[in-house]
């Protein structure tokens, strides 16, 4: 049956002013001699025994040059005579098998060709302990059996909750080397709780586990790598809340508030754990996310899914509308374990789904309260990490032109709709 919607979709859409979002920010240029810089500084580094075997975590996330990260810790450590390997520490992620945490980790050119290093893949774990509530701590068996551990993350506000503690290294600790067992048995004490149980379980790795360090990388505006810190484990659970601290103050954020609609090109698990991350959207299928400062927008449409993705679906659950491509891209096997395993459920829920994109954003303006078609406020990004570079509706531009920190970058013009229907970022 035909979908009929009362006076029909046509709703004009204002025309669309590229600006871009300016921000301050230091970057890394030479990822390698950066972490050759820290590696040579560091006395500590002469402690590493020649011919230890040593794991380095790689993740799940889409960090800026991960590959190029990881690639030059294998070569300084290999400089020190040891001999490091790659383990997957993604939690769930990859469907919760081996073979598909390789494939996620492929997607980031990280293999043992472009590594030059063994990647040793298994979901099997050790329990290492117990947190004071008798949930049990599992870490990756082969992780645990090696000479020492270096784990690597970005160190960022989360996505679900907001504490002293939130997504980094004592995260990967906890979540990512725990595999699926240790992840479901993380999440059973519930997402409120992650913030003060972070640094206690962070303690029952430490003591058990041989963590050597870890490589804490603090991004800034432009998901690009600002400053890397080597933490020694001694030094993990006092020094993260200050990497935390700094990475908030480095954010990006949309200039621009109180929308009618946010269109989202794209979401996905390399762009956010929660597809599009809510620090920027404002919206979070958890309950126990609040920022007060967030974005104000009344409706929000998601696009498409990026292939990396693999179909994992999890965050479209906050959108109000989407499109039938993004919904014939989902993977309901891998979206399912992820929102299992996390306990929000919520993150999975397919919102209204329309045949174009364009009917699409119809239906959220048509269905906007109290809006002067077209006096819309729309802001059309590609994905919550590229925030320099959007779109704005002409009503916005009085606003735009009184803010130095944007600039427009051309003269409004229509929604380049295709044949479809469908919209592709210039």
């Amino acid at each position: 049956m035909a979908l009929v919607i009362e006076g029909g979709l046509e709703i004009p859409i204002p025309r669309m002013v590229p600006i871009r979002q300016k921000f301050p920010g230091p970057e890394i240029k030479n990822v390698g001699e950066e972490i050759k810089r820290l590696f040579s500084q560091d006395g500590r580094m002469k402690g590493i025994k020649k011919g230890s075997r040593i794991a380095i975590t790689a993740g799940s996330r889409g960090i800026h040059s991960i590959d190029r990260i990881i690639y030059a810790l294998v070569k300084e450590l290999k400089a020190l005579g040891a001999r490091p390997f790659i383990v997957p520490a993604m939690g769930s992620h990859g469907g919760a098998t081996a073979e598909g945490q390789l494939k996620v980790l492929a997607e980031y050119k990280i293999t043992e060709e472009t590594m030059e290093a063994p990647i040793e893949s298994s979901m099997e774990v050790e329990k290492v302990g117990e947190l004071k509530n008798g949930v049990p701590v599992y870490l990756d068996k082969i992780a645990l059996g090696s000479d020492g551990i270096v784990v690597v993350n970005r160190v960022k506000p989360h996505t679900a909750f907001k504490a002293d503690y939130e997504s980094g290294l004592l995260k990967m600790l906890a979540i990512g080397l725990g595999k699926h067992k240790g992840a479901t048995a993380f999440h059973t004490c519930g997402v409120d709780e992650f913030g003060k149980l972070l640094p206690q379980l962070g303690r029952v790795v430490i003591d058990k586990a041989p963590v050597l360090f870890g490589l804490g990388i603090i991004e800034n505006a432009y998901d690009h790598p600002a400053r890397f810190e080597i933490v020694w484990k001694e030094d993990l659970i006092r020094r993260e809340k200050d990497l935390l601290a700094e990475a908030k103050r480095l954010m990006p954020r949309l200039l621009l508030d109180h929308l009618h609609l946010l269109i989202v090109q794209e979401i996905g698990k390399e762009i956010s754990g929660s597809g599009m991350d809510p620090n920027i959207t404002g919206r979070s299928a958890s309950p126990h996310f609040h920022k007060p400062d967030a974005l104000k927008t009344e409706k929000i449409v998601v696009l498409s899914l990026t292939p990396a993705s693999k179909g994992n679906a999890c965050g479209i659950g906050t959108a109000d509308l989407t499109t039938k491509r993004f919904v014939d891209s989902i993977n309901t096997d891998y979206t399912y374990v992820n929102a299992i395993t996390s306990g929000i459920l919520a993150t999975a829920r397919i919102p209204i789904t329309m045949p174009s994109d364009r009917e699409a954003i119809q239906l959220a303006l048509k269905t906007c309260s109290r809006v002067k078609h077209p006096e819309t406020r729309i802001v059309w990004i590609k994905n919550t990490l590229s925030l320099e570079k959007i779109y704005a509706s002409e009503p916005l531009l009085p606003e735009i032109r009184e803010n130095s920190q944007i600039e427009i970058l051309g003269d409004p013009r229509p929604m380049p709709f295709d044949a479809q229907g469908n919209l592709a970022l210039a």
